[in-house]
């Protein structure tokens, strides 16, 4: 469910009403309870309410603008929405100018009430992931390095990095440009027993080949000319923590040599000196492209591949997850909110639509600038070709699909539970979980053992 763990109070004192609207809220499958009174409301509304409060504006005793009034003093943040007779139609509009989210005139279709309801509960939801990214920023230093996706490419990455971030195995990432391979890279070293010392990145294809050797190795003074002061390299600032390698695959024949001395003996030369200085870092590289084509075409040494593909972890495009699309773009956007100190706006059913049928050949890079931009007010949905309808075939597959993943994710992976909730035979759903590649995460199948 779209609005879970969010709730929705309605306040009316006439208890006919109030029953008959309530059970139009729960058969839409929304989670509403009534009170009968402004005054039992304004006890229960808190500022981290995680909810928003629908109310009649005449009451016996505390009105609903009185409501309105306390909760913009107490709980500003929590939507409201006022319900009115014809007669106070101006009233309501004022109260729209003084902080309500909408008004309905008596007497409604409870469809309106779902629709304004549905929206409000959508921007609640967004307020509270804000509050919550806020705090999580706030306590990791203003860096959010979680690695985001519920495909089954992500959940086994994920996996990966926990088996093994706490050793000083060599990992190769291998992805296309902007899958989020320095994250990765930063998440095995914030896992690692060296999360506390340095963690240097070094792009390998950003650096002329001229300067490389001394950006790598270091040098000391009078190296080479324009050496007026010692150096010291990437390699070694990064002992006792981890090296980030990007696009290894740029790095130049003849320092690769040197690298694989490195790595092998644990000491290097500066430019210029005979002196070994020991070091000890663990060296995480990534690639775009087929490295074994590579080695074969004689570009990158075999040792030294051997030496760096230890473990490899593969990031697939974004175009190949897209279940992962959404969850990354709001994550994305309430980031930007609290960057440009900016309100994270609401996703229209459209957009997400158009979310979901981008090729994003940027992959999730692109997908975080398309979020900027949008918190920013100078784009409202993704640009360029990439929004041409889908066939209809891969549009349905794409909506099931995500059916299938939000109803296992409710049932904790138990088949037999999904089954049931989806109306359909376990053997069809067997089928489809296949088809897709979703997994029923080792929770069983209510019997027969877990397929």
């Amino acid at each position: 469910m779209m609005y879970k763990n969010l709730q929705i109070l309605f306040v009316e004192d006439d208890e006919l009403v109030r029953r008959a609207t309530l059970q139009s809220l729960q058969l839409a499958g929304l989670d509403a309870f009534g009170l009968a009174s402004a005054e039992a409301a304004r006890e229960r509304i808190t500022p981290d309410f995680a909810g928003i409060v629908v109310s009649d504006i005449r009451l016996i005793g505390m009105s609903g603008l009185e409501l309105l009034a306390h909760l913009r003093q107490h709980a500003p943040e929590v939507p409201v929405i006022l319900v009115t007779g014809h007669g106070d139609i101006s009233m309501a509009v004022q109260a729209i100018r003084d902080g309500a989210y909408d008004f309905i005139e008596k007497p409604f279709a409870p469809d309106r009430l779902i629709e304004s309801a549905k929206r409000a509960l959508e921007t609640r939801k967004l307020m509270l992931e804000n509050q919550a990214l806020r705090r999580e920023l706030a306590e990791q230093g203003g860096r959010a390095s979680r690695i985001i996706g519920r495909s089954p490419a992500m959940e086994t990455l994920r996996t990966l990095i926990a088996n093994v971030a706490m050793t000083d195995a060599p990992v190769l990432i291998n992805g296309d440009t902007g899958t989020g391979k320095e994250l990765v890279a930063r998440s095995l070293h914030e896992l690692s027993p060296r999360r506390d010392a340095p963690f240097v990145a070094l792009n390998c294809g950003a650096l002329p080949e001229a300067i490389f050797e001394s950006e790598m190795f270091g040098h000391e003074v009078g190296a080479f000319t324009g050496a007026a002061k010692r150096r010291v390299g990437k390699l070694e600032h990064a002992s006792g923590g981890t090296l980030f390698l990007d696009e290894i695959e740029s790095m130049p024949l003849a320092l690769q040599v040197k690298l694989l001395r490195v790595l092998q003996e644990g000491v290097l030369e500066r430019l210029g000196s005979n002196q070994s200085i020991r070091v000890d870092c663990r060296v995480v590289a990534a690639a775009k492209g087929d490295m074994e084509a590579l080695v074969r075409a004689g570009t990158f040494r075999r040792d030294l591949y051997y030496r760096l593909n230890v473990v490899t972890l593969a990031l697939p495009p974004l175009r190949e997850r897209r279940e992962d699309i959404l969850p990354l773009f709001e994550h994305f956007m309430l980031d930007a909110a609290v960057r440009y100190g900016r309100p994270a706006p609401v996703v229209s059913d459209r957009m997400r639509q158009e979310l979901m049928q981008a090729d994003w050949p940027g992959n999730v890079r692109e997908l975080r600038n398309a979020a900027d931009r949008l918190v920013l007010g100078v784009a409202s949905a993704p640009e360029g070709d990439s929004l041409a309808p889908l066939p209809l075939r891969e549009q349905v597959d794409r909506f099931e699909r995500a059916v299938l993943q939000e109803a296992l994710e409710h049932s904790k992976g138990n088949v037999a539970a999904t089954a049931e909730a989806l109306h359909v035979p376990k053997a069809t759903l067997y089928e489809k979980l296949k088809r897709y590649g979703l997994h029923t995460r080792g929770q069983g199948d209510g019997g027969e053992g877990g397929r």
